[in-house]
């Protein structure tokens, strides 16, 4: 009986239930057979992660999650102040596609955590924090993009999947990404 060990890495699209991405590669295969003769559906592993390890993963997809709003809007503000000088709480709104109110709460949020400011009637600006972020976030995204193009992704997907990826890669793998795009920084 021959039995070939797959390997497995998929990208989701967050907050869909689409694969963006699949890489396969076999690794091994248990007979002496050519890996075409072996079957070709590989058994999952039924080893779970040790508790530790599993609630390490699972706090920091938390994390991500708790602030990836964040950043997506320190971005935004951002290119909104570089591109027409001023983001105001409705230009943010429509952007984002949400309402004038939630807007608002989130940059309340974003002032509360040191990363902006803003005054009645006035624009929203980013604290030298908010700009290192914004600065940060959109390297990453960029550098996911460019990842996801380099392997055969199209420019529009790319972009639109980059939005949820980059807020949950991590450090190690934006250094690998990095350096499989022949990059000498990689964050």
């Amino acid at each position: 009986m021959s039995r070939r060990v797959v390997s497995r890495h998929r990208w989701w699209c967050l907050g869909t239930d689409r694969v963006i991405g699949s890489l396969s590669m076999v690794t091994k295969t248990t007979s002496g057979k050519s890996p075409s003769a072996s079957n070709d559906s590989a058994a999952p592993s039924s080893e779970m992660p040790s508790e530790a390890a599993q609630a390490r993963r699972f706090g920091k997809a938390r994390s991500a999650q708790s602030t990836a709003l964040l950043e997506d809007y320190v971005e935004l503000i951002s290119d909104l102040l570089g591109t027409a000088g001023e983001a105001r709480p409705t230009d943010v709104a429509r952007r984002f596609g949400v309402s004038h109110a939630t807007a608002i709460k989130t940059i309340a949020r974003l002032r509360r955590e040191g990363l902006a400011t803003s005054r009645p009637y006035r624009g929203v600006f980013l604290t030298e924090a908010g700009m290192a972020l914004a600065e940060r976030v959109r390297r990453r995204h960029r550098l996911v993009v460019d990842l996801l193009v380099a392997v055969g992704v199209p420019s529009d997907s790319a972009e639109a999947d980059a939005e949820g990826i980059e807020h949950h890669v991590s450090d190690t793998a934006l250094a690998a990404f990095s350096a499989f795009l022949g990059r000498k920084d990689s964050d």
